[in-house]
């Protein structure tokens, strides 16, 4: 992973702005010129908490074959909503692997996350979903991104904030689970930066064969769980068990 460092202004305003995604290529191509910009997935949108800038989220391929498969890097930034110049990003490397439990998408994620007085962070969803018929996987994962003057970094990392898995006959007999994990900012701790409170809430249900044709289907206890992250100084720690492996 490549440190967090400011980017020089790297190209004069090429279009009249307008939709962000016309400069999506331009600002991969900038940044990484050695790199394919994994363009379906590409994303970009003007930030509620500042509009005079946008924020994007570039996925480059690394070692990805035709069917999407392999490592994809990403790059996310802020950039000026005038010019399209590159204000500061933070780039990954090989941060998102992609097997049989595929690379799907990703989202900007704009809620107001005031993380500490006069600091609002951004996130990044990104989806995985399974390729197996009778074990259905999908999971989307949170990341947060502080702007402070000329550096972006990232202060969560891979909060995993939906998962639905299941096993089953392909015809009807199974088992299936959902969690799904909401965030609320908590009081202020360390350098003034608010706790991060997260609410867990989990069901399941079983299908089960009722004669040759009937399939029925029985609902699990929905269970709720709740946890606190805390800043350490630098970021905020995700546990092993919330965090996407």
């Amino acid at each position: 992973m490549r440190g967090l460092t400011a980017l020089p202004l790297l190209f004069a305003p090429m279009i009249a702005w307008g939709d962000c995604t016309q400069n999506l290529q331009n600002w991969a191509q900038a940044l990484h010129p050695t790199l394919e910009l994994a363009s379906d997935f590409a994303v970009c949108k003007v930030n509620p908490a500042d509009t005079s800038q946008v924020v994007a989220a570039l996925p480059l391929k690394v070692n990805v074959d035709e069917y999407g498969q392999g490592d994809y890097s990403l790059d996310v930034l802020v950039a000026d909503a005038a010019s399209g110049k590159i204000i500061a990003h933070h780039y990954q490397e090989a941060v998102i692997i992609s097997d049989a439990v595929q690379f799907s998408g990703l989202t900007l994620d704009t809620a107001r996350y005031q993380v500490a007085p006069g600091l609002r962070a951004f996130g990044v969803r990104i989806r995985h979903t399974g390729s197996s018929r009778v074990n259905p996987f999908s999971s989307e994962t949170l990341s947060l991104y502080e702007h402070d003057g000329s550096q972006l970094r990232q202060i969560m990392g891979h909060l995993v904030v939906s998962e639905s898995h299941g096993e089953w006959d392909g015809v009807c007999a199974g088992e299936f689970g959902e969690i799904k994990r909401t965030l609320a900012m908590g009081e202020p701790g360390k350098d003034g930066f608010s706790g991060l409170r997260l609410t867990e809430i989990s069901t399941g249900s079983q299908s089960i064969a009722k004669g040759a044709d009937d399939c029925q289907e029985i609902e699990g206890v929905t269970q709720t769980k709740r946890f606190s992250l805390e800043y350490d100084g630098g970021r905020y720690g995700v546990p092993k068990g919330l965090r996407f492996e």
